[in-house]
């Protein structure tokens, strides 16, 4: 996906308008730019650590969402970035808390922050950071205040799902309301911004924040995949992490769900059912069994189903390049995973 170093959404085989492709990519530096500045502190430790993670890079997704949405409309208004702003540091401040209820010793290919300050400050720095990002969306007016805030407490529901589990309920329903809430729900968020402050018709702003919704199940879906059909660190961090901590992504619920009497299946199922996979024979058969089982085959399969959703929330746009760079961005979403 997109990383703080790229310069052309090109690169990633996207249908884009050179036109297009120069706006998004300058809005997104001018986003990087900002994002340093707007959690400078007179304290040095809370100005280190609110750096963290911005130095340690990352998919910059949201701003990507919101920069595609704004080209609806009017791209270069001075609302623009201050959004991007806002929408990233709220992601990075639940970062910081996430960190600390998973105990992870790393995040983006660095020690966490919680590793190396411990967790109270960690969750001080994520309060900072949804501090910064509240204080930015004041300035947007009551009606970025009032959707940063209806986002937000979308993300504590998502979250507070997470950690209790699916007390009864279906597990697949689950994970992917989870999703819903605790990834989509901010990118939603972020493409709505997009279309309010360039400017966009409120139809054209129902319909992008539609679009966002399902292209944001659908990108962290597929993010999820990578981490078990990856060979190398393209999710994001090293392949099969999620086996090994014992998380139930969506190929693994569709596994343990899978009732086949197949050699395979049937091993498959014990590996997972067991809970985290520690030992490093049993994690790479589980991982090697996962990657060619039917689960995997229909997760794919959801991504896409996720992914075409998101084009069709795209169809009371009006035609042009802005939609042709939202469709490819389905597109490549969809076969990141293939």
């Amino acid at each position: 996906m997109v990383s703080t170093g790229d310069s052309a959404l090109t690169s990633l085989g996207l249908d884009i308008d050179p036109a297009v492709d120069v706006s998004v990519s300058a809005t997104l530096a001018a986003v990087e730019d900002a994002l340093r500045s707007n959690v400078a502190s007179a304290d040095p430790l809370v100005a280190e650590a609110s750096r963290h993670l911005m130095d340690a890079g990352g998919k910059r997704f949201r701003p990507l969402i919101l920069a595609l949405g704004a080209q609806m409309g009017d791209p270069s208004r001075a609302e623009i970035v201050p959004a991007a702003l806002v929408v990233e540091l709220t992601h990075l401040a639940t970062l910081y808390h996430d960190d600390v209820m998973d105990e992870a010793t790393v995040r983006r290919g660095a020690p966490s922050a919680n590793a190396r300050w411990g967790n109270s400050v960690a969750i001080l720095i994520g309060d900072y950071l949804f501090a910064r990002a509240a204080d930015i969306a004041a300035s947007l007016g009551p009606e970025a205040v009032h959707l940063q805030a209806r986002t937000f407490a979308r993300l504590v529901h998502g979250q507070i799902a997470e950690t209790v589990g699916p007390r009864g309920s279906d597990p697949i329903e689950h994970h992917l309301s989870v999703i819903a809430d605790k990834t989509a729900s901010l990118i939603a968020t972020s493409a709505r911004f997009g279309g309010l402050f360039s400017g966009v018709t409120p139809a054209q702003v129902e319909a992008l924040t539609g679009y966002g919704e399902t292209i944001g199940i659908a990108f962290q879906l597929s993010d999820d995949l990578l981490d078990i059909a990856s060979e190398s660190v393209q999710s994001g961090k090293t392949p099969g992490t999620d086996l090994r901590e014992g998380v139930p992504t969506l190929p693994v619920l569709y596994a343990l769900a899978d009732d086949d009497t197949d050699g395979a299946a049937v091993r498959l199922r014990e590996l997972l059912a067991s809970g985290p996979l520690v030992d490093d024979a049993l994690h790479a058969e589980a991982l090697g069994l996962l990657r060619e089982s039917a689960a995997m085959k229909r997760a794919r399969e959801t991504v896409r189903t996720y992914a075409e959703e998101a084009r069709a929330q795209l169809a009371g746009l009006p035609a042009g390049s802005p939609r042709r760079a939202m469709e490819s961005l389905c597109d490549f979403i969809a076969d990141r995973t293939s």
